[in-house]
């Protein structure tokens, strides 16, 4: 099968060693030309996968439409803030890519203008073509390892082949699960985000494991109630995109918005760590969405609305603690 991956990240580059694995013809796509260079001459994406070799057979495109023209699965893989900038990129580019079947999304977030998820967006640039989103506990490097890892594949019902590309994506090394709740499946991977800031915070102020357990415990309560209210299927939260990617996001040292959590749970500023990071801590924007998107509605979900305090409104994490604790008590 011949794949096409539009983005160089440490997501993006880890998949395209793990479908070279699988034995697909790969093509992977950096968004900056010098990037495309670097990778081609290094075989190595030394700022964001550093230590994984990209092999020869994988191709290095500098510009995205005649990489795509002969490619039956695109994975757009840019933070999602970028997502609609590529449509618009590709939009006239794909009419010509005769042989392309699915697209699929590898970003996690919500747009914060429109509220739409990933898909969505997608969706209203390409609305004949089937497009489904890849979500689930999956660390880049573990995967550019061949460490064993599970995924959900979401994809609505009535795309022709599902089967064929849950397989397709699948290997020794990677399990792939078929969901057909697309919109629960992205939920829960912008979702978990959001609590993975939380349990850095716990983290930071070194509150110890009782604390993060707890934590852990109704983030998940939360996560659920959320998605559901938000028009995902119960089932998917209690899944690899819901649960798994709440558990390795809050607990992984590699996650990016536990330690953004951890950073300010020891004294610094959001905005300051941002400014310094080269990565996207998608968390940071989400539950700004997230949060927007509860108000007026008939839930409150405390863990969101005491981190959105601390992210926006210069609440201290000890405060936002202490708020927490101090909720009326209640039936589990």
């Amino acid at each position: 099968m011949n794949i096409c991956i539009m983005g160089a990240g440490g997501w993006g580059t880890a998949m395209a060693i793990h479908l070279y694995r699988c034995g697909h013809s790969v093509t992977l796509v950096p968004r900056r030309r010098e990037v495309a260079l670097s990778l081609a001459s290094m075989r190595e994406n030394t700022a964001y996968l550093p230590g994984h070799k990209l092999p020869h057979s994988i191709q290095i495109a500098s510009e995205p439409l005649p990489a795509v023209m002969e490619s039956e699965v695109i994975c757009l893989a840019c933070p999602s803030k970028g997502l609609r900038g590529l449509c618009e990129q590709l939009v006239e580019g794909l009419k010509e890519a005769r042989q392309l079947r699915l697209l699929v999304v590898l970003s996690k977030g919500i747009e914060l203008e429109s509220f739409k998820t990933p898909t969505e967006v997608v969706g209203e640039y390409f609305p004949d073509l089937p497009c489904g989103i890849l979500s689930g506990p999956t660390y880049a490097g573990d995967v550019a390892a061949g460490l064993p890892a599970a995924i959900t594949l979401a994809l609505k019902e009535g795309v022709p082949e599902a089967g064929r590309y849950q397989a397709a994506f699948s290997s020794n090394a990677m399990r792939v699960y078929r969901s057909l709740d697309v919109r629960g499946t992205e939920l829960g991977g912008t979702l978990k985000n959001i609590y993975a800031i939380a349990a850095g915070l716990c983290d930071g102020l070194r509150l110890g494991d009782n604390a993060k357990a707890a934590l852990l415990t109704r983030s998940m309560h939360e996560m659920l109630q959320l998605g559901v209210a938000l028009g995902g299927q119960q089932a998917t939260f209690h899944g690899l995109s819901g649960f798994g990617d709440l558990i390795a996001t809050c607990t992984g040292s590699w996650s990016r918005n536990r330690t953004l959590g951890q950073s300010i749970g020891a004294g610094k500023q959001a905005k300051a760590i941002l400014e310094q990071q080269s990565t996207v801590a998608e968390g940071y924007h989400a539950t700004r969405c997230l949060y927007a998107m509860c108000e007026g509605k008939d839930f409150h979900p405390p863990i969101l609305s005491e981190v959105y305090a601390i992210l926006f409104e210069g609440k201290s994490p000890e405060d936002a603690l202490q708020s927490l604790m101090q909720r009326e008590l209640k039936e589990e």
